[in-house]
């Protein structure tokens, strides 16, 4: 089944999010979204396609950043598999510590959600100034993990 890519308006919902999230942090809880769809799409044996089609942060990044992008080649230590595994225990880490601290109060998770999804969107765009506009897709977190869910899954069909 061909699937068709919203990549050129779905940078809508990340600004959507960020400002409701703004203006009333209860929003910040639908940043799971944000982090569910990825994993549906490789548990449902789609691989990356969320990265490829759907993910609002990287239709951000490919519409805005091009016009001001140094369009810098990524450093090859990035694009290792060892910095991606770094780069997603990070974030797994650091949204762990935060929802420990939040205490599980609902209030309190749905800003350590908003926090993590601003801190990874602060930091795509300055790579995106730095290096190529989508330099953060080739580490992001969400996409070397649905990477991690494929190549497990292809193995468990693999020995069957």
């Amino acid at each position: 089944m061909k699937h068709k890519s919203h990549q050129k308006w779905s940078w809508i919902i990340i600004v959507t999010f960020f400002i409701l999230s703004i203006v009333n942090i209860w929003f910040g809880l639908f940043g799971f979204v944000c982090m569910g769809m990825p994993i549906y799409h490789a548990l449902r044996g789609r691989g990356k396609i969320h990265c490829s089609k759907y993910c609002p942060r990287g239709s951000f990044l490919g519409k805005f950043l091009p016009y001001i992008s140094l369009n810098k080649t990524l450093p090859k230590f990035m694009r290792t598999k060892k910095f991606k595994n770094f780069v997603l225990i990070l974030m797994i880490t650091m949204f762990s510590i935060s929802l420990y601290h939040s205490q599980l109060v609902p209030i309190k998770v749905a800003k350590a959600v908003f926090r993590l999804m601003f801190a990874s969107f602060v930091v795509g765009n300055i790579m995106g100034v730095i290096f190529k506009p989508r330099s953060w897709c080739q580490i992001c977190p969400m996409g070397h993990g649905t990477s991690l869910i494929k190549e497990a899954k292809e193995k468990k069909t693999s020995s069957n």
